[in-house]
């Protein structure tokens, strides 16, 4: 860990008592949180989240590029009106998550980051707050998800939805019956384009460039692979960064967006905790240019209860089931989480829509959690009170895998064209060397989820 490194210096910061230590009814209940990462998500979505939150506050910030850091310790400095050398800095997260004094870890890194960091910071005794998608891969999915179990910590991903309204009306509406027989789904979901330029550019001042490719393969730099370093930092941190359209970093909008719908899809289906037993489809990947994300696409993953969701991106964007006594449409309607939200395609619905309105009239009968539920429109606070409550989260880690698996598995269907059999039992597939290879990737040295889990576990096992 060099480089931006030494700038990551932990800067004065009073210590606070974290809230574990203290307990529930102690005077000064307030968790603090460590923010990892300063670009466009967090700054628009996850501070402001834990900014109106009850309960917590955000003491610390950490991030590869040294100038967004310094924006986020000065935002968060207005926000509470207190001094700038107030607020931890840091370009290497581990000087964050070793402190004692920090009891929340909220990551909104690049994808090819979550796993490892939410791995290390489970080990280090903290609770974990993580933007989707869960993982890089789904191998590196299950190491995760073993090590939130592992620990015992309180796990809450970003997968937003699931504090909206119409998206627990529509999932518990599923769940009462009121479709009848659910006889299949449909997702829509957008592409990305292509392009990007594979000029090869200098490494700009303040970026750790070889911290920030982590355990993903040494490649040069060019600004359309990271992010951008217009000298004006709003516009910088609020547009779309390269990274999300290159397939080192992830998967493309699959991961991307289908993290939120197929979580929908899994939370109105009570399926958090399996997979599909079949994939099929195909995809068309750009070429040509520095992004190679998928564009077009069409896949149908069908369920171990035969139940077929086909995922394509002519559809609407949002989730259809459709069953015995008709359909029922769910999507974010005209709301945006980001600037960057695809508007909805296709003839105009409603963010909860049916193909009879009495299908989604009146309050459902079924309840979703098993705990009292933060209440809709507020995500973040989710998390808090679940910590405070020693209850999971609306959105826990095994919830998040699954999903994310879906998605990966998708992307592995898009690759290879044919139907693939699946296991979701043991997380493989069936007779398929060829497309088990591609449930894991190659880490470099020293980074990767698996080093850190390997490493950790052992410690803690000892």
């Amino acid at each position: 860990m060099n480089g931006a490194a030494a700038a990551g210096t932990a800067l004065a910061f009073p210590v606070i008592v974290p809230a574990r230590v203290l307990g529930k009814d102690a005077p000064s209940n307030t968790l603090s949180i460590a923010q990892i990462g300063c670009g466009r998500i967090g700054r628009t979505m996850d501070v402001p989240g834990f900014m109106r939150a009850n309960g917590a506050r955000i003491v610390a910030a950490c991030d590869l590029d040294s100038r967004r850091l310094e924006g986020m310790r000065q935002a968060v400095a207005r926000h509470y009106k207190t001094s700038v050398d107030s607020i931890v800095g840091a370009c290497d997260f581990h000087n964050l998550i070793s402190r004692s004094d920090i009891d929340i870890v909220s990551i909104s890194t690049p994808d090819h980051w979550h796993a490892q960091i939410a791995i290390e910071a489970a080990f280090a005794g903290k609770h974990v707050y993580m933007q989707k998608p869960a993982s890089l891969t789904i191998r590196e999915g299950r190491l995760f998800a073993n090590a939130i179990a592992e620990t015992g910590c309180t796990f809450l991903l970003g997968s937003q939805q699931r504090s909206w309204e119409q998206f627990q009306k529509a999932c518990a509406f599923v769940r009462e019956g009121r479709l009848g027989k659910v006889t299949s789904i449909e997702v829509g979901l957008p592409g990305d384009p292509g392009g990007g330029s594979t000029k090869e550019m200098p490494v700009p001042e303040g970026l750790d460039y070889d911290f920030w490719l982590g355990s993903t393969p040494k490649v040069f730099y060019t600004e359309d692979r990271v992010h951008s370093q217009n000298a004006d930092l709003r516009k910088a941190v609020n547009s779309r960064p390269g990274w999300l359209r290159c397939e080192q970093f992830g998967a493309g909008m699959i991961t991307g967006w289908g993290s939120h719908h197929l979580d929908i899809v899994h939370w109105g289906m009570g399926w958090e905790k399996i997979g599909p037993k079949s994939i099929e489809g195909k995809g068309v990947f750009h070429t040509g240019g520095l992004w190679d994300v998928h564009g077009d696409y069409d896949i149908t993953l069908t369920y171990p209860d035969g139940t077929p969701v086909r995922v394509w991106d002519k559809f609407p964007n949002g989730v259809r089931f459709i069953g015995e006594k008709g359909w029922m449409f769910v999507s974010r309607g005209a709301a945006k989480a980001t600037a960057s939200d695809p508007a909805m395609a296709g003839r105009p619905l409603k963010a909860l829509d049916a193909s009879d309105p009495t299908l989604i009239a009146g309050r459902p009968s079924v309840v979703l959690y098993p705990n009292p539920a933060t209440k809709p429109g507020h995500h973040h606070q989710n998390l808090i009170d679940s910590i405070k409550a020693n209850v999971p989260s609306e959105v826990p880690a095994e919830t998040a895998h699954r999903s994310c698996s879906a998605c990966l598995l998708s992307w592995i269907g898009m690759k290879l064209g044919r139907r693939l059999e699946w296991d979701w039992q043991k997380e493989r597939f069936v007779n398929d060397a060829e497309a088990n290879a591609m449930l894991a990737r190659a880490e470099r040295a020293p980074y990767g989820a698996r080093r850190a889990y390997e490493r950790l576990s052992k410690k803690v096992g000892a």
